[in-house]
């Protein structure tokens, strides 16, 4: 018989203490990184990782990402972080950060492949654009709030192929259709060794800071609201949902 697996705790399980203290802990350091300056952390970077480690590390991994560890190797240096199944660079320009992975995930396109290594450059992605790099290339990661675009992909002229073609998506000088027909052309004349620019060289300037986009604050008309209601849900004996999930309402509202 299977064994059935423990559930967990989930967050209704957390008292009302530890919900605020959880959240508090996390206000008062992100202030805290504010008032220095400062929209991230990066304590990895300052690490380092033997060669003896590494080797350890990497001997039963699978042949692709050996190899693509060992050009990381040669022309990176030691990583400064390492996992059984990870090895992490920073700052390793032309990229901000790099991850190898053992682990894969498999992609379709141009062609059946596994994606193991990822690079990560700054780069703002306006938000309304989003969504013509899902469409380009899935493998193709962005993140707003620290205003980085990551490439995954099984080597490093894959990744450097698709930021080129996010820069040129971004600056209009690409559709999404043409981005995609140039990645394949470009990724068949790479591997044959023919001229293919877009494969071989970041071909824009790489931002070095400056791209996050943290949002703006919206909690204090929540913490009256919320609080008000808590009030009333003790006066009354009786817990109503702090949101209109089962109304409707917001849909009528456009919220």
């Amino acid at each position: 018989m299977a064994e059935t697996k423990k559930e967990q705790p989930q967050p209704l399980d957390l008292d009302t203490g530890e919900r605020l203290a959880t959240t508090g802990r996390a206000v008062a350091q992100g202030i805290a990184h504010e008032v220095r300056g400062e929209h991230e952390t990066a304590k990895g970077q300052h690490h380092a990782v033997s060669m003896a480690e590494v080797e350890q590390i990497i001997e039963d991994w699978p042949a692709a990402q050996q190899n693509v560890a060992q050009q990381m190797l040669d022309k990176y240096g030691l990583p400064n972080e390492a996992t059984p199944t990870k090895l992490f660079w920073y700052g390793n320009a032309p990229w901000k950060r790099t991850e190898l992975s053992r682990d894969v995930v498999v992609h379709n396109w141009p062609t059946v492949h596994s994606d193991f290594l990822t690079q990560v450059i700054d780069y703002r992605v306006p938000p309304e654009m989003f969504h013509l790099i899902a469409m380009f290339d899935g493998s193709i990661l962005l993140d707003r709030t620290k205003g980085e675009v990551a490439a995954r992909c099984d080597s490093e002229s894959a990744n450097v192929l698709g930021m080129n073609m996010v820069h040129e998506i971004v600056t209009g000088k690409r559709t999404v259709e043409a981005a995609r027909k140039i990645s394949v052309e470009s990724t068949v004349a790479y591997n044959l060794g023919r001229s293919a620019p877009y494969a071989e060289r970041l071909l824009f300037d790489v931002p070095q800071g400056g791209t996050e986009d943290l949002d703006e604050s919206e909690i204090s008309g929540a913490i009256l609201r919320q609080t008000g209601g808590k009030i009333k849900d003790v006066i009354t004996g009786q817990e109503e949902e702090a949101t209109d999930r089962r109304t409707g309402l917001g849909a009528a509202q456009g919220g």
